[in-house]
């Protein structure tokens, strides 16, 4: 198996058609938005952002972009990289980042490798994955984006003593992500107390995702880990 299979992103980039309003958005206004892969990342990442940021944090699947959108609204001083495949919910977030007129947030719509490849090293000050495709058989356990080779790349860009955090309502996932960063040499998990991953992080607006796990009986949790 190859290292590019190992590392990619897996899942559905298409939905439902885009309403005419959403399609100009994305034709116009994405690539505005959108990160440049294809000439170097800036030694400061706050250089890729409109409004004058002090730091940068990444969200790897940002699905509705709830999360994405409320830290935006009430962090301006952080920049933010988003990172969603699925054309629908780059389509609402655009609209949304477009509307309030927010000039902290970059986007990208591919796979997350390539974005974690391009950044600099050690120009992260948080990263989030957060209800990430589970896949929940076993067979496609192979293809969760959490495994020792994407931690390695988590751990080039986060700047050492910052954080990683991870959420999921699905038992195996958190028990794989809990095993592959305890194995990960340079990943510590921060769990004091039983409650701890238990808790959402402070500031948390919830996300549909979590929601529809609520609904359906599952229970969240909150896995925070220090880059050492």
């Amino acid at each position: 198996m190859s290292d590019r299979y190992e590392g990619s992103f897996f899942g559905r980039r298409k939905g439902k058609p885009l309403s005419p309003r959403r399609e100009a958005l994305m034709e116009n206004e994405l690539p505005r938005l959108a990160l440049d892969l294809s000439v170097p990342a800036p030694h400061a990442l706050r250089d890729l952002f409109e409004a004058d940021v002090t730091t940068v944090c990444l969200e790897v699947g940002f699905g509705g972009g709830e999360h994405l959108l409320h830290r935006a609204r009430t962090e301006p001083e952080t920049g933010f990289i988003g990172i969603e495949p699925f054309v629908g919910s780059m389509a609402k977030t655009v609209a949304a980042i477009v509307s309030e007129d927010l000039h902290n947030i970059r986007l990208y719509d591919d796979d997350a490798v390539n974005v974690l490849d391009w950044l600099p090293d050690a120009s992260l000050d948080l990263a989030y994955q957060l209800y990430p495709d589970p896949w929940p058989k076993k067979r496609h356990w192979k293809r969760r984006f959490i495994n020792g080779q994407n931690l390695d790349r988590y751990a080039r860009v986060l700047k050492p003593g910052s954080a990683f955090r991870f959420a999921s309502d699905i038992d195996t996932y958190i028990d794989w992500t809990l095993r592959h960063c305890r194995d990960h040499a340079q990943f510590e998990w921060l769990a004091e107390t039983a409650a701890d991953w238990k808790t959402p992080w402070q500031g948390w607006p919830g996300t549909r995702y979590e929601a529809k796990a609520i609904r359906e009986g599952r229970t969240g949790r909150y896995l925070s880990f220090r880059r050492i």
